[in-house]
Formats: structure tokens, C-alpha cells, sequence
């Protein structure tokens, strides 16, 4: 955990470059733009990178799924990333054929500020109620019936939500509408919605920033962010009525169920396995099959590549779970189909 600590001490921050210790003047930079939610693991990509090709390195700006959506699709970035897959209407306006190349999977949290940071149990029902504005006060007697013996206070919960378009709300707004029928039809599923209440931060950096400084504040964040942040987080009740903790074998869990189409645009939330974490998502790299520049595109796709193979081992260091070894096969076909 130290290592970990000092490992998101270091890199966590809203853009990175990667690789300077090549020499400047045969370095290829290769762009990107996209999703906070997996930055870490990247982060570590692609550092790690620049000894495996020290020709290339990268610059991530950490800006939210839909700005890594809006700006692959501008073309003025080489890659996008996104924690939400992108909509038929979306892809349809590109200029191309974009592939989704799925990396890792990770978790959304509950995280939350009281006195005490007592160890809290929440379901679904309480989840919407609280998001929907319905549910308003911590001693709520829907939170303390879950939570017997619990030191509640007589506190207005001040709930904290994404501002900017973010592939994190995408995978909460989803698993929302999935357990929730006045969410799906009020508020729906996407990257950005019209929050019924609460108060925004930006990116999951944003989030966990303003959850930590405000007494009585609940919001959702990346896994990682709350454990880098030392923030408590929520057992979560999934689909099969069981409490369970957000972590890497829960996450894994959900995976598990995942049913795979060939596009590899796919929903994790609200998994149906007894040890399944319910709010999990995966995070995707977008990129055009047919790239521009013949050079960047031949280092891009040995970047994705390497990543498939070997990045994936990094991936539990950092609390996220690595493709299974199946999805990782046909994950390097499609990388195979890019062309340059």
C-alpha cells in the first residue's frame, strides 16, 4: 500500500508528459486525451514505455471520458480514452472507423466524510434515493437500518458528482438505471446528465478533493482515488443480495459475467455473481482503424500491443483487473486490424 501511495504521489495530476529521458531529438510524440479513471494505470503504461521504445513518448491529458470522446473524434488527438463506450449517434460522426480496444477494469466507490468514518453498508434503493434528493439527512432511518449500531448524525448529506463529461458517471448513471426505474426515466445513463442535486467536481481528482474537504459529503469516485486519498468507501449490496466490498477479486468477479460482443462495447454494472462488486466498469482506448500518420500509427499500435501483454501485469498493483486471458486474444486481433 506504501508503494502505492508513493507510486499515485507522484503521478496523479491533470496532464503528463512521458519518456523524457530519451533524447529529445528522436522522440516521437504520440497524443491522447480522455478518461481520469484509469490515469494511474496509464500513467505507469507509459513511463514503463519509454524503456521498452525510448524513441516515443506520450502525452495524456486527464480530462474526462467525454473530452477524450470529443477530441478523438476532432482528430486532434492519436488515441482517446473513455470509460463509457461511445454511442451509435457518437460514432456515427467520425471520420473514420474508431475501435474500442477495452484495457482494465475498475470499480466506482461510495465514498463519504463523517465523524469517525464509520464502515458503512448501502444498497440500491438508498444509493438512488440519496442521488435522486429523495434521501437527505445521514440518520436517515433507510441508511440506519443497514447500518445498526452506526454513529449517524443529524447531517444534511452533501452529494458530490462529476462537472465535467466523465466515463466514471457513465458507469454510475448506468448501474443507477439499471437498479433504479424513476433514475433510468429522470435522469438516465450517460457521461454527463442534469443531476437532481448535489454539487460538482472536476474529474475523479475534482471529486475526491471536494468530498474530503466538506463535513457530510457522499459522492462516487475511482477506487484508487479514495484509497490514495485515505477516504472510507461503502459495502455495496449487489445483485444477489450479498454486501460486498469493492476490491480487485470483486471487480474480477463482475468481469467474469461480462458478456463480450465483437465491437467490445459492454456494461459490467450490476453484475448477477454472488461475490461481484455491482458498480465495475471497464475503461477503453479509442483509436481509428486507419491511421493518418503511417510512422505514429506503427508505434502506436506496438504500444498496444505491449500493453495487452505486459501491461496488463500491472495492473493489480493499482487495484484495477486485467483483461482475462480470452478477451486479451481478441483484444491483439483487433489491434492486428489497425492499419498504417
Amino acid at each position: 500500500m506504501t508503494k502505492l501511495r508513493r507510486f499515485c504521489g507522484k503521478f496523479f495530476g491533470l496532464t503528463i508528459v512521458f519518456g523524457l529521458s530519451a533524447t529529445a531529438s528522436a522522440q516521437m510524440m504520440i497524443n491522447g486525451a480522455g478518461a481520469t479513471f484509469p490515469y494511474p494505470i496509464y500513467s505507469k503504461w507509459f513511463d514503463a514505455y519509454t524503456n521498452v521504445d525510448p524513441s516515443v513518448r506520450f502525452n495524456y491529458q486527464s480530462i474526462g471520458s467525454g473530452g477524450g470522446q470529443k477530441q478523438i473524434l476532432a482528430q486532434t488527438v492519436d488515441f482517446g480514452a473513455s470509460d463509457g463506450p461511445m454511442s451509435d449517434d457518437n460514432l456515427s460522426k467520425a471520420p473514420g472507423k474508431l475501435l474500442h480496444i477495452p484495457t482494465v477494469a475498475g470499480a466506482d466507490v461510495v465514498a463519504y466524510n463523517l465523524p469517525g468514518n464509520p464502515t458503512l453498508k448501502l444498497d440500491a434503493d438508498t444509493i438512488a434515493g440519496v442521488f435522486l434528493g429523495e434521501i437527505k439527512k445521514w440518520n436517515d432511518p433507510k441508511i440506519a437500518a443497514l447500518n445498526p449500531g452506526a454513529n449517524l448524525p443529524d447531517q444534511e448529506i452533501v452529494v458530490v458528482h462529476r462537472s465535467d463529461g466523465s466515463g466514471t458517471t457513465y458507469i454510475w448513471t448506468d448501474y443507477l438505471s439499471k437498479i433504479s426505474p424513476q433514475w433510468k426515466t429522470k435522469v438516465g445513463t450517460n457521461t454527463s446528465v442534469n443531476w437532481p442535486t448535489g454539487i460538482g467536481g472536476k474529474g475523479n481528482e475534482g471529486v475526491a478533493g471536494q468530498i474530503k474537504q466538506t463535513p457530510g459529503a457522499l459522492g462516487y469516485v475511482e477506487l484508487i482515488y479514495a484509497i490514495q486519498n485515505k477516504m472510507p468507501y461503502a459495502d455495496i449490496k449487489n445483485a444477489a443480495g450479498k454486501f460486498v466490498k469493492p476490491s480487485l477479486e470483486s471487480i474480477t468477479a463482475a468481469m467474469a459475467t461480462a458478456q463480450i460482443p465483437d465491437d467490445f462495447r459492454f456494461s459490467i454494472t450490476n453484475a448477477s455473481g454472488e461475490a461481484a462488486y455491482p458498480i465495475c466498469g471497464a475503461t477503453w482506448l479509442l483509436v481509428y482503424e486507419q491511421q493518418k500518420d503511417a510512422a505514429k500509427g506503427k508505434k502506436l499500435v506496438e504500444f498496444l500491443k505491449w500493453a495487452q501483454r505486459d501491461g496488463e501485469k500491472m495492473a493489480k498493483d493499482l487495484d484495477y483487473a486485467p483483461l482475462p486471458e480470452s478477451l486479451q486474444a481478441r483484444v491483439l486481433k483487433r489491434i492486428d486490424e489497425i492499419k498504417f
